[in-house]
């Protein structure tokens, strides 16, 4: 099987995650997470890692970091497998804690920091451990919110200053985005990429493609190098999905709600921009077209015909 594909340089932002082997837990305890959480700092101190926001849950983890020296697989290294050796010691254990290799996504900071972050806090909430995201003590939220001061090795300042200048009123104004979701149905912000590599606009994958990938000798068949391309247009989507519906303009709107949502890379505020509906319906429209599909075999095919025309 061909490894994930790893583009790293200097000043990259990543999405990490990284699950126990056979799902089980990595964390069985207090002194494990707090374990954990010394060696992000220790690679913030030796490799230059920095921390944006964490969530360290029962059987996996997530993390949103800046790799100011381009040292991504370095820091990782440094990660789980000091951790691992830590867990494996304790337990008197051996052979592998993790399922395979972390999974990175590479992500256009200034376009979706906000969003995954969001999603990271959430997390214990989505999967009711918590009612509400500052009642999880281990994730980076109780120091965006002002609950606790943060560390020196965790960086909150960044994604702060999209909500304000002033410190208290940035935390105020992060804390109301997070919960603006609360008893709502939301999806994972990277639903959208196209591959399984890189979460940004077009021009952004275009940018990485032409300075990572062109002339580079790389393995074309792993999927991720496939996919990098740029997304298709909403208006793009939506031309094809009427082409292939025909006089159904009802569901070939739904089509395109749901391709666009998918394939398109864009903000769903933009995408509700498109349809002129609000981000809600547009989740809706990809939710009731997707059960649509599992019963109706000739709508699933025309889908994939869509799909064909767009190369995606």
């Amino acid at each position: 099987m061909a490894r994930s594909l790893r583009i790293e340089y200097p000043g990259a932002f990543y999405h990490v995650t990284s699950r126990g082997n056979e799902r089980k837990d990595i964390f069985k305890s207090q002194k494990d997470r707090e374990k954990f959480l010394d060696y992000l700092e220790s690679s913030a101190e030796r490799y230059g890692a920095i921390i944006h926001t964490y969530c360290l849950m029962s059987n996996h983890y997530h993390l949103l970091l800046e790799t100011p020296a381009g040292n991504l697989s370095q820091i990782m290294h440094h990660i789980n497998g000091a951790y691992t050796t830590y867990f494996n010691t304790k337990r008197k254990r051996a052979g592998h804690l993790f399922q395979g290799r972390y999974k990175a996504l590479l992500v256009e900071f200034d376009e979706y920091a906000q969003e995954l972050s969001r999603y990271i806090h959430l997390n214990p909430v989505r999967v009711g451990m918590v009612a509400r995201p500052e009642e999880y003590r281990w994730s980076s939220y109780q120091y965006y919110t002002g609950q606790a001061s943060a560390p020196a090795w965790l960086q909150t300042k960044v994604i702060l200053e999209y909500f304000g200048k002033r410190e208290a009123e940035a935390k105020k104004k992060y804390r109301g985005f997070v919960e603006s979701l609360l008893g709502k149905e939301y999806d994972n912000p990277a639903r959208s990429v196209s591959g399984t590599t890189v979460l940004g606009t077009p021009g952004f994958l275009e940018k990485i493609t032409a300075a990572h990938l062109a002339g580079k000798d790389v393995d074309r068949s792993v999927p991720e190098i496939r996919r990098l391309k740029a997304s298709p247009e909403p208006a793009e989507i939506i031309e094809a999905a009427a082409a292939i519906i025909g006089d159904n303009t009802k569901l070939a709107r739904q089509v395109g709600m749901y391709l666009c949502h998918k394939y398109s890379g864009k903000k769903l505020r933009k995408i509700g921009e498109q349809f002129g509906v609000g981000e809600t319906a547009i989740s809706e429209a990809h939710r009731l077209l997707a059960r649509k599909m599992e019963v109706d075999k000739r709508l699933s095919e025309d889908v994939e015909r869509v799909k064909s025309i767009l190369k995606i």
